[in-house]
């Protein structure tokens, strides 16, 4: 439990016996206490907390909140508590001021915790994959993928510290009607190369990216020209083999290189190699959700709320894209079993949410148990322009152009700055700039500055004393309450990025953290005359190292000790 959870307990209790004392002396009459909340404030004069129980009570009683409010305070008992007192308020809000050194025992909390400040355990171990990026393999990834890495991983990082069981999967798209257009593309430029260009004319519906040339010489450069005596068949296979190997090591490479690890790479093709996909849309049928149509084989989408019914297998006999990827979502839920599975896709797949949840239900999966994040577009933005072209390539700007253009410490940071659903510029000119007007530069340079007035303190023989050794009843100060408030918050940021599946909460936790601190050392001298005191802020410096420290390695961002 939280410092913020124990308090609010302890408010709680008290505000319940206030209640039934006050039934108890005919002041008001109820039959139920109601669901009330207990909250911080917006505004710090109306206290440190406050609560809506007077009002949720009043049709009960059959009485005026502010009446009921007067005599919850009248009956309220705050003896053993840090409640220092409180107040009727507004229309009927109850306000609580606590004594300031409730808060300063989250510098115990963060002394005993460490590395591990700000874990909690909503998750209670609960299996969850988080299904990102999965970029199609035949070309490099683009800035779309940069954002929904980002997003993802920093998203799997937020449950795993909110006590979910995580896994991180990348979905391979090795199978299909993309892999037939690879196929064609690269042996095209195949034969074009070795015949030149009038030797075949290349699939207009190919990639023309000059990543399949590369592929296709790459190929020349190994093996020569021995495809050209072997079939179509044989030639595209030995091609896409080669070329499809090398652009997922790629993948995997410039992932790693943006600090995403992925514990799954889960290939399409296994379904189709052991009959998984076939297998779905044949229990599909025996459930009735199924049926045959002109050579084709439909399901049942008009069932589940769609306008149309979408089919599985086409008149060929190949299985359409929707059929494997129903497929694949039984694997996560039936075969390895998880409990809730979160996929982030471009908002241009928002039509393909209500099919998907339509035939997991079918299947007798829980619908609710997919979670789709849909993430809107991003734009590189430069001089006050948008930027579509890599300066080295002249092509579209991909993942790695856009790590030889700024940190990764800055991509990972902007693209968690704003909720997935909201367009986002990311401003080239912003990221790299090293000023207080850099989000990142100015989260990290809280870190560093805590860092070198550690260390020059260490210089003098000054160290942070154990928690136990100081008096923090000498931080009183507005500053400093505030930034240990602010430390107590952590915990509670977490549980709300992991329940609302927002880790852009993170983010902007960690500048509200690096604000509040700059704020205490504009305020408070920490080299101060009186030993006592500079002990105690000693200690509130150390235990905000501490917090930036989680909070940006949560987030796989460096957390520099100079800058």
């Amino acid at each position: 439990m939280t410092i913020y959870e124990e308090i609010k307990t302890i408010i709680g209790e008290r505000i319940n016996k206030a209640l039934l004392k006050a039934k108890e002396q005919g002041l008001i009459s109820f039959d139920d206490i109601p669901d009330y909340i207990i909250e911080e404030p917006r505004e710090k004069e109306h206290g440190d907390f406050a609560t809506n129980v007077a009002m949720l009570l009043a049709k009960q009683a059959k009485k005026a909140p502010r009446v009921i409010a007067d005599a919850i305070v009248s009956c309220l008992q705050t003896e053993g508590t840090f409640i220092q007192s409180a107040e009727p308020a507004g229309a009927g809000f109850v306000n609580f001021r606590l004594n300031p050194a409730w808060i300063s025992q989250i510098l115990q909390v963060v002394e005993r915790e460490g590395s591990q400040f700000g874990r909690v355990n909503v998750g209670k171990g609960k299996k969850v994959m988080v299904e990102f990026v999965s970029a199609n393999p035949t070309g490099p990834m683009h800035m779309g993928n940069a954002r929904g890495g980002a997003l993802g991983d920093c998203l799997a990082s937020v449950l795993e510290w909110a006590g979910y069981d995580v896994t991180r999967e990348f979905y391979v798209n090795d199978a299909g009607n993309q892999i037939e257009k690879f196929g064609n593309s690269l042996e095209a430029r195949y034969i074009q190369i070795l015949q030149g260009e009038d030797a075949i004319e290349f699939p207009e519906d190919g990639y023309h990216g000059d990543d399949i040339r590369q592929r296709a010489q790459a190929y020349i450069d190994q093996y020569g020209d021995s495809l050209l005596e072997a079939t179509r068949e044989e030639r595209k296979k030995a091609l896409v083999s080669f070329s499809l190997e090398k652009n997922i090591h790629d993948l995997q490479s410039d992932l790693e290189k943006y600090r995403i690890f992925y514990d799954v790479w889960f290939r399409e093709s296994v379904l189709h190699e052991n009959g998984e996909a076939r297998k779905t849309v044949e229990e599909l049928m025996d459930r009735g959700y199924a049926y045959e149509k002109e050579g084709a084989i439909w399901f049942r989408a008009t069932d589940f709320g769609e306008g149309k019914d979408e089919v599985l297998v086409r008149q060929n006999g190949f299985l359409t894209y929707y059929a494997v990827d129903i497929a694949y979502h039984k694997n996560k839920f039936v075969d390895r079993g998880f409990d809730t599975v979160i996929n982030i896709w471009g908002a241009d797949h928002h039509g393909h949410v209500a099919r998907l949840k339509g035939a997991l239900a079918a299947l007798g999966i829980e619908p609710e148990r997919l979670e789709i994040i849909l993430m809107q577009l991003v734009r590189l933005v430069s001089g006050g322009e948008v930027v579509r072209m890599s300066k080295r390539t002249g092509k579209s700007i991909t993942l790695k152009d856009l790590l030889e253009e700024t940190s990764i410490d800055a991509a990972r940071f902007f693209f968690n700055m704003r909720q997935a659903n909201s367009h986002f510029d990311f401003d080239l000119d912003l990221a790299v700039e090293q000023s207080n007007e850099n989000p990142v530069f100015y989260v990290q340079y809280a870190h560093a500055r805590i860092c070198s007035i550690l260390r020059l303190l260490s210089e003098q023989s000054v160290v942070v004393k154990p928690v136990a050794q100081i008096n923090p009843t000498l931080l009183a100060s507005e500053q400093e309450i505030d930034l240990m408030k602010k430390l107590a918050d952590f915990p509670e940021t977490i549980r709300q990025a992991a329940q609302l599946r927002e880790p852009s909460l993170v983010t902007r936790y960690a500048m509200d953290l690096a604000s509040t601190f700059h704020a205490f050392y504009a305020a408070c001298k920490v080299n101060c005359e009186d030993e006592a005191l500079r002990d105690a802020r000693l200690v509130l410096c150390n235990a905000t190292r501490i917090a930036l420290y989680n909070t940006l390695t949560l987030l796989a961002i460096s957390a520099p000790e100079q800058m």
